[in-house]
C-alpha cells in the first residue's frame, strides 16, 4: 500500500503525536509498504528533506484547546498540493488531529484516496476550551464529510468527535518500542536518597507546580531525595523561581533532553511522576515507565485513567490535593511489596501497547477499508 501520514505539527518540535506518526511510518516501511509523512515546513527551513517526508506550507504558533503551544501548519499552495497528490497516488491518507487548521482541509478537499482520521487530544472542560472548540467545531465539520473512517487513541480522545458524528470510532492505542525500553531496565532499590523523575513539557496543565509542593513535604522526612525535571516550556522560569522561593532542595531542571538521556533517566529513577491535570488523552510516558519497570504516580485525568487500568489505578492521584499527593509518592517509593506487585502488573499490562501490535491494527484497518470501498492497493 501507499500511505500518506499527515502530521499537522512541526517535526522540529518534540511531541506525542509526532512520535506516533514516526513510529507508524517506520513500521509500515518495514512491512514493505510505501509510507510518507506530510507535514508543515518548519520555520527557517533548517531541516533535512528526506525522501519519506513531504513538506507543505510553513509552521505557525498555535495554542491548542488543551493549552499546549505548538507550531502547526499554515495555508499551503493548492497547486503544489495537487502536484504532490498526483505524483504520489496514495491509497490511504491518514490524518492525525484533522481538527487542527489548515493543512488537513486543503488535502482532504483534493484527495481521491481513502481518508482516515485519528484523534489524539482530550479536550478539557474549561470555559476557555469551550470557547476554542466553539470556533474549531465548524472547521472540523467542514472536513468530516471527506473522511471515510474515524479512529482515536483512547475513549478520552474519541469524546470530542463522538459528539459530532454517528459514525463508529475505532480505538487504536498509542504504542512504544517495547523492546527498547525493556533493555533499559535496571533493578531499583529506593531509599531516602532516591530519585523522582518528571518528563514532559513545562506548562500549566502538566501540574509540575503541584509536584514541587508535594516534593517539599517529602523532603522534610527524606532530606536526600532528589527531583529531576526533564523538559522545557513556557513555565520553566516560573517553576525555577517557585523552587527558589520555597527553598525546595535537590531539584534539577535539565531542559530539553535527548532520547538516549531519557532512557538513562527512566532506568535510573525510582519513580516517574506525571501529574498532568487535564488535556491528556493517553500518556505515552506512562507506557515508557511501565516498560522500564519504573514505579509511577500520575494525575487522575481521564486519559491517564484509560491507561492505568486494574492495579495501575493505585498510581492515580489528584495533584491538587498536596497532602495526599505527597503520601502517594511516599508510599510508592518506600513500600517494597507494593512496588513489586505494581511492577508485575506493569510488565504484563504494557505488552498490548507494543508498536508492533499497534501497527498491526492500523495495517488491518487500511486493508479492510480499501476492500470495503472496492479498491486495490497500488504497487
Amino acid at each position: 500500500m501507499k500511505i500518506g501520514l499527515i502530521c499537522p505539527y512541526s517535526i522540529n518540535k518534540q511531541g506525542g503525536v509526532l512520535e506516533v506518526v514516526l513510529a507508524l511510518k517506520d513500521g509500515l516501511q518495514e512491512r514493505g509498504h510505501t509510507a510518507k509523512i506530510i507535514t508543515p515546513l518548519p520555520r527557517g527551513n533548517n531541516v533535512e528533506h528526506p525522501d519519506d517526508i513531504i513538506f507543505f506550507g510553513t509552521s505557525t504558533d498555535f495554542r491548542s484547546a488543551s493549552h499546549t503551544t505548538a507550531q502547526i501548519s499554515s495555508t499551503a499552495d493548492n497547486k503544489e498540493i495537487d502536484a504532490i497528490l498526483e505524483k504520489e497516488q496514495f491509497d490511504i491518507l491518514h490524518f492525525h488531529e484533522p481538527w487542527i487548521p489548515f493543512l488537513s482541509r486543503q488535502l482532504l478537499q483534493r484527495s481521491s484516496s481513502i481518508n482516515i482520521a485519528t484523534f489524539h487530544a482530550k479536550v478539557p472542560e474549561s470555559l476557555v476550551s469551550r470557547s476554542v472548540i466553539k470556533a474549531v467545531t465548524p472547521y472540523l465539520k467542514s472536513v468530516m464529510k471527506y473522511l471515510h473512517v474515524y479512529t482515536a487513541v483512547s475513549e478520552s480522545g474519541a469524546e470530542y468527535v463522538a459528539g459530532l458524528t454517528k459514525e463508529p470510532i475505532t480505538i487504536i492505542p498509542n504504542g512504544i518500542n517495547l523492546q527498547k525500553y525493556r533493555k533499559a531496565r535496571k533493578k531499583k532499590h529506593p531509599a531516602d536518597e532516591g530519585t523522582i523523575l518528571f518528563i514532559g513539557r513545562l506548562e500549566r496543565r502538566k501540574g509540575v507546580k503541584h509536584l514541587l509542593t508535594a516534593f517539599q513535604i517529602l523532603t522534610q522526612e527524606n532530606p536526600h531525595l532528589k527531583l529531576v525535571i526533564a523538559g522545557d516550556g513556557p513555565d520553566r522560569e516560573k517553576l525555577e523561581l517557585l523552587t527558589e522561593d520555597l527553598k525546595i532542595p535537590n531539584v534539577s531542571f535539565l531542559g530539553y533532553i535527548s532520547e538516549d538521556l531519557k532512557l538513562k533517566l527512566l532506568s535510573e529513577a525510582d519513580l516517574l511522576c506525571s501529574p498532568a491535570l487535564f488535556g491528556e488523552s493517553f500518556g505515552i510516558v506512562l507506557l515508557e515507565a511501565m516498560a522500564t519497570g519504573t514505579m509511577t504516580v500520575a494525575g487522575n485525568n481521564s486519559g491517564y485513567i484509560d491507561v492505568m487500568q486494574g492495579l495501575g489505578a493505585i498510581s492515580l492521584v489528584n495533584p491538587e490535593d498536596t497532602a495526599e499527593f505527597a503520601r502517594r509518592l511516599d508510599m510508592l517509593l518506600h513500600e517494597p511489596a507494593l512496588r513489586t506487585l505494581w511492577q508485575q502488573w506493569a510488565a504484563g499490562h504494557v505488552k498490548q501497547f507494543d508498536n508492533k501490535l499497534v501497527i498491526d491494527q492500523y495495517e488491518e484497518l487500511y486493508k479492510e477499508v480499501l476492500k470495503q470501498h472496492g479498491r486495490s492497493a497500488k504497487t
